[in-house]
């Protein structure tokens, strides 16, 4: 299967972005996982080989090495400015994370679909709605979503995305099951709604604006940061889990 017949925009981008980190991911994937009906299990599993979506949640990451997948890039974040919504802006031509979501229910929704096909799009999928509830994924253009704000994270250089990605999840030290397992513990999925892209896009798009209004370049960042942050990390990952298996059990199981 030639990858690239799936892109319906063939220039990409440079910008080189990564959302919540292997560990974050997998545990979005993870709570996703609970929330699954018997018959979404089995279609999924059908699809993909395997029942994990947390395998399946890093995949779109790491093919991002292979040259053949890089007019995808653009797929995984919409950048935009502080004071503009995505509503607002013009759509880019190399496609954007709330498009390719849109792509990716629509084809895993047709049953002209192969098989080998929809295994492309669930993984993409699976990794898309992590990525849209990272702050940083609806960022500024100019600084490629806080990749260039530099940082010194407990003394050690850092950028402001990937601080928002992977470092406060580092520092926490849990196994994504066990974060996982933690925030399923601690929260309430009632009340959460699962929505569309649309309205994922500009709800972290109202985060982002805060996280960029709360930095300054080449701030020494440590125990404050995640004392004033890391529960709103905890509750997008917590969120993006929910709505990722209640968006697949509306795709699969109707």
């Amino acid at each position: 299967m030639k990858q690239l017949k799936y892109s319906f925009f063939i220039i990409f981008s440079a910008q080189l972005l990564f959302a919540w980190g292997k560990t974050g991911h997998r545990t979005v994937g993870e709570i996703a996982q609970y929330q699954l009906t018997p018959n979404t299990l089995k279609q999924i599993t059908l699809i993909l080989g395997d029942p994990s979506l947390a395998v399946a949640s890093t995949w779109a990451d790491e093919m991002r090495s292979n040259p053949d997948f890089k007019p995808y890039d653009p797929w995984h974040y919409a950048n935009m400015p502080l004071d503009r919504e995505y509503h607002e802006i013009k759509k880019s031509e190399k496609g954007d994370i709330v498009q390719a979501i849109d792509l990716c229910i629509n084809k895993l929704k047709d049953p002209k679909t192969t098989q080998e096909d929809k295994a492309f799009y669930l993984k993409y999928l699976t990794h898309f709605v992590g990525d849209i509830h990272q702050p940083m994924h609806a960022g500024r253009a100019e600084d490629k979503g806080g990749n260039d704000v530099k940082i010194r994270w407990f003394g050690q250089s850092s950028n402001l995305h990937r601080l928002w990605d992977s470092d406060m999840i580092d520092d926490y030290q849990m196994s994504y099951t066990e974060l996982a397992q933690h925030l399923m513990a601690t929260r309430d999925k009632t009340g959460i709604e699962t929505k569309d892209a649309h309205a994922w896009i500009f709800e972290s798009h109202q985060y982002t604006k805060e996280i960029y209004g709360n930095i300054t370049e080449n701030a020494y960042l440590s125990y404050n940061y995640i004392y004033d942050n890391f529960d709103l990390v905890k509750d997008r990952l917590f969120i993006a889990g929910i709505r990722l298996g209640n968006l697949l059990n509306s795709i699969f199981d109707e």
